[in-house]
Formats: C-alpha cells, sequence, structure tokens
C-alpha cells in the first residue's frame, strides 16, 4: 500500500514510469472499489501489468491461428448462453444508468 503518512509515497511520474499508464488504471479503479479510504496496492499494479501481458501475448496467438478458428453460425448450446449472458449485463448496466 502507498501512504504518504507512513513516507511511502510516489509521485504520478514516478508510479507511471515504475508501472506504466495501464498498470496505474489498473491499480487505482482496483483502488477505490470500497468505501474506505482509498489505498494504491503496488502489487496490483505488478497484477495488472502481468494480466495485460497475458492478453497481449493470448491476442497475438489468436491473430496467428485465427484461420483455424471455428467458423460459421453461432447456434451452439455455448453461443446461446454467452449471447443470453451478454443480453443480461447490457440490460442490467442499462438499468444502472437509466436512475
Amino acid at each position: 500500500q502507498m501512504s504518504k503518512s507512513t513516507g511511502n509515497f510516489l509521485t504520478l511520474t514516478q508510479a507511471i514510469d515504475k508501472f506504466s499508464a495501464d498498470g496505474m488504471r489498473l491499480a487505482l479503479a482496483d483502488a477505490g472499489d470500497t468505501v474506505e479510504d482509498a489505498n494504491f496496492v503496488e502489487a496490483m499494479a505488478d497484477a495488472g501489468i502481468l494480466r495485460l501481458y497475458t492478453w497481449v501475448e493470448w491476442v497475438k496467438e489468436m491473430i496467428a491461428n485465427r484461420d483455424s478458428l471455428r467458423s460459421g453460425p453461432a447456434n451452439t448450446f455455448n453461443d446461446r448462453v454467452f449471447a443470453s449472458e451478454m443480453s443480461a449485463g447490457i440490460r442490467k448496466t442499462d438499468q444502472n444508468y437509466e436512475k
């Protein structure tokens, strides 16, 4: 955790240099998730960078192998469950923003 009162403090420029802008975004988004005071946790920034790296590698793999991916109509049971869950999530989000 980072706290000015305990002497564990980074400026925004230092933090971006250390964790990257994307690592900072992920850690800052996580820092204020509760009603308690927001704390920046360095482990969360590190974990965010690793997740981003893993995601980029997965995207590269999918692009390289796109010719071997399934094609055709999306009408299997799993396709219908996925579409239903996405629709439910969209409806839930729309309801939250209409308030």
